[in-house]
């Protein structure tokens, strides 16, 4: 998909101090190309949301953190939703290797690369980010932030309000949860069973994969226990 509204909010950006390094302003032209409003916006509200709840946490960026690696990986995140990165993958791993592809071939060393893969990876996946390393939990706790707002009581009043202004919703939670219906749709190879796009397909498509008809149909001959009965 491509965007046809580029928000005049894209204009903030300086206001926001957002990195600005090439690197950055590369992956930022490469967001506003390839995706819809809605989407691109909910990329740069995660690493907004994601630097603010460090800040709470009395982390600094380019101390405690990488503030470019996070800022990449939030931006970067969606691109498994978006023609850019189509394939037959989980849009998060897609997204995750459309994004490294992108950074080396921008001369981002692999060591920097990986954990931008890592929080890419990993950000629909509850339990997972924080043990990998700080980039991988904040864009992971920042990304979800924009999606549930569980976390929105740490941040301080007012400021979600000020980057909703900046950076409008355009009804994200629905609006992305279609997007990726769609792409299973087309495509169930991305949503294997049990995943976060299995769960979307299933919600909006009306089929999916339980984890109990896969071992009704194991050949094993495993009986369901007396309690537990087979959909």
């Amino acid at each position: 998909m491509t965007n046809q509204t580029r928000d005049p909010a894209a204009a903030d950006a300086a206001a926001w101090d957002l990195p600005d390094s090439d690197i950055c302003s590369a992956a930022m032209a490469l967001v506003h190309d390839v995706s819809p409003a809605f989407l691109a916006n909910h990329c740069v509200r995660s690493y907004l949301f994601a630097r603010e709840l460090a800040l709470v946490e009395g982390l600094r960026g380019g101390a405690d953190y990488d503030d470019e690696a996070l800022f990449l990986a939030c931006l970067l995140h969606d691109l498994g939703i978006t023609d850019y990165a189509d394939g037959d993958q989980r849009f998060e791993v897609e997204g995750a290797d459309a994004a490294a592809r992108f950074l080396r071939g921008l001369g981002m060393p692999d060591d920097r690369v990986l954990p931008v893969w890592q929080a890419i990876a990993l950000h629909t996946s509850l339990g997972l980010a924080q043990r990998f390393g700080t980039v991988q939990e904040l864009a992971f706790h920042g990304i979800s932030l924009d999606v549930d707002g569980v976390e929105k009581g740490l941040i301080p009043a007012g400021f979600a309000d000020r980057v909703h202004a900046s950076w409008p919703r355009h009804d994200l939670g629905f609006a992305i949860a279609h997007s990726i219906a769609a792409g299973t749709r087309a495509n169930p190879r991305k949503a294997p069973p049990f995943s976060f796009p299995a769960h979307l397909h299933e919600a909006i498509n009306g089929s999916s994969t339980a984890f109990l008809d896969v071992v009704a149909n194991n050949g094993w001959g495993d009986q369901p226990l007396p309690s537990t009965t087979t959909r």
